[in-house]
């Protein structure tokens, strides 16, 4: 039984309308879903109210201090369509980082203009620096223009990566269609860290599948805002804390082989 006999509010409103925002239903939508499974009239207004809310929270999780380093950073871009005067494609930058302890935490989410170049990624990397990151030891990302060498300006003794999802998508603008099947058969012995390119497109997956739900936004805010809520999401506890890498043990022994100078540094 959801909601008791003869009772008439339901409990946990609050965390009911952010877990359906999260996964991209409209103001409208959340409050059919509440008369229709719950026989509960919510108002446009109070989901509103609620999920403005998370505005202030959105603001200091995307100032707060960060870790001085980070053995691995991910860099991606999702598209999410927002209506702009007219609906358009507006890219928004993700960075999720792992601890010296194996969590994954996402840093930060910054909205793009569509035209990001070194200049976007700098003012990116210059906040995380700002927020305390000092060095990056691995950075993982596709090769976007000035993207690599924005992060060596930044951290000049940062590993770039090419992410192996984005070389084989790649891989495919050489071959013809029917090949690409074999392609991706080729292709997979040559990586040996599949669990870390399935932990991002987990990710990523949760961020469109809401995207894709919602259809569009009305503005770029409200675009992060359900963005940051799939982020908090994330962790069962609802507070965006950050989640374990799984093997992250030998990782985690081979950069205190390989980097030991650096990796030092984060033991003090």
């Amino acid at each position: 039984m959801i909601v008791p006999k003869r009772k008439r509010r339901v409990d946990g409103v609050g965390q009911i309308v952010l877990s359906l925002t999260a996964r991209g239903l409209t103001i409208v939508e959340v409050a059919a879903h509440f008369d229709e499974v719950y026989g509960a009239k919510v108002s446009k207004d109070t989901i509103s109210r609620i999920t403005q809310k998370v505005a202030g929270e959105l603001e200091e999780w995307s100032s707060r201090p960060l870790d001085p380093i980070y053995p691995v950073v991910f860099v991606d871009m999702i598209v999410v369509k927002v209506r702009d005067g007219q609906v358009r494609d507006t890219p928004f930058c993700v960075v999720m980082g792992v601890t010296v302890h194996g969590e994954r935490d996402i840093l930060g989410i910054w909205a793009g203009d569509g035209g990001e170049g070194a200049r976007f990624w700098l003012q990116v990397f210059a906040e995380l620096k700002n927020r305390g990151v000092e060095d990056v030891l691995i950075a993982v990302c596709d090769g976007l223009q000035g993207l690599p060498e924005a992060i060596n300006t930044t951290w000049e003794r940062a590993v770039v990566q090419q992410c192996i999802v984005h070389l084989i998508r790649n891989s495919f603008r050489y071959a013809r269609r029917q090949h690409r099947d074999a392609i991706v058969r080729s292709l997979k012995p040559v990586y040996t860290a599949p669990s870390e390119a399935a932990a991002k497109r987990q990710i990523n997956a949760r961020y469109r599948r809401a995207v894709c739900a919602r259809g569009h936004f009305p503005n770029e805010a409200a675009a992060l805002k359900c963005l940051y809520l799939v982020t908090r999401s994330l962790d069962p506890t609802g507070g965006g804390e950050a989640r374990c890498a799984i093997r992250w043990k030998p990782a985690l022994n081979t950069f205190a082989i390989t980097l030991a100078e650096r990796f030092d540094r984060t033991n003090h």
